[in-house]
């Protein structure tokens, strides 16, 4: 206990999912956190994102562990109300020692408009970015940034369009080429804040059980075969993904690697990929 102890932390899509689960590991283990999450829904995404409820229900999570939260309902799309929030923020609590760039969509579907790839890329990508810079003027020497990518990106990247590797459709390739983007940023980050003591490295999830993967898109995708898959459907599919015989990974397993990046047992360790896939890269 207390690998980060008395470190302040930045969530963002903090309300629930991975987010929360990042979150309320990296206040167990003594961090306070900030939480910042859309709470509503965005457009040309078809399954329900976190409400205000939600965002309240993580802080109150956080605040069990005895750690401090704040929490604000923000668009990571929107640059001004970010560092906006973010100055709030780190004025109550003192200051910002890590950011975890986690929020993120994944509108999927065939026929989509150019508005799915375009929300797609914004939140998921400008969304890091606009995350980022907004709170590199808060971080010091020892500081650290964690973005979160997806070896589904990754993969569809490597295996080249149309090779059925990562989430399909117009908001499938606005998400593939956002997270190949924060592979890339996240590299030439570290590069530019190493002279600093800054580290910045990613994480590169595989299937994650959340709302994320658990809706009739996702499923669709995963069982073109079936007109409405179910999840029970796609459970039979999703194991196809990985290397070790597993539909999927669970929040726990990122954040455990989240909070060793955002550890000072982490302190020399920055420029890092790494990937949470169950062997799924392995298969290309």
């Amino acid at each position: 206990m207390g690998r980060v102890e008395n470190k302040v932390v930045l969530v963002t899509g903090g309300a629930r999912g991975q987010g929360r689960g990042h979150a309320v590991r990296l206040a167990e283990e003594g961090a306070d956190i900030i939480l910042f999450d859309i709470c509503c829904d965005v457009e040309h995404n078809d399954y329900p994102l976190a409400t205000e409820q939600d965002l309240e229900e993580a802080r109150l999570q956080v605040e069990k562990t005895g750690r401090r939260a704040v929490s604000a309902a923000v668009d990571v799309r929107d640059r001004g109300a970010l560092t906006d929030a973010l100055a709030r923020a780190v004025g109550e609590l003192g200051k910002l020692d890590v950011i975890v760039a986690n929020a993120g969509i994944c509108p999927l579907g065939a026929g989509q408009p150019i508005g799915a790839f375009t929300n797609a890329f914004d939140v998921d990508f400008v969304g890091v970015v606009n995350t980022v810079h907004a709170g590199l003027p808060h971080l010091g020497a020892g500081a650290s940034i964690v973005t979160v990518g997806s070896v589904a990106g990754l993969l569809a990247e490597k295996a080249g369009p149309g090779a059925g590797a990562g989430p399909t459709g117009a908001g499938g390739s606005g998400y593939n080429l956002a997270k190949q983007f924060i592979d890339r940023y996240t590299i030439a980050l570290a590069a530019q804040l190493a002279p600093l003591s800054i580290r910045a490295n990613v994480v590169h999830p595989t299937n994650v059980n959340t709302a994320m993967l658990h809706n009739e898109p996702m499923y669709k995708m995963f069982r073109p075969d079936l007109e409405h898959p179910g999840r029970e459907d796609a459970m039979l599919a999703f194991p196809m993904m990985q290397g070790m015989p597993i539909p999927y990974v669970e929040p726990e397993d990122v954040s455990h690697a989240i909070c060793y990046l955002a550890s000072d047992e982490s302190r020399y360790v920055t420029g890092l990929q790494l990937k949470v896939d169950a062997g799924a890269s392995l298969k290309f």
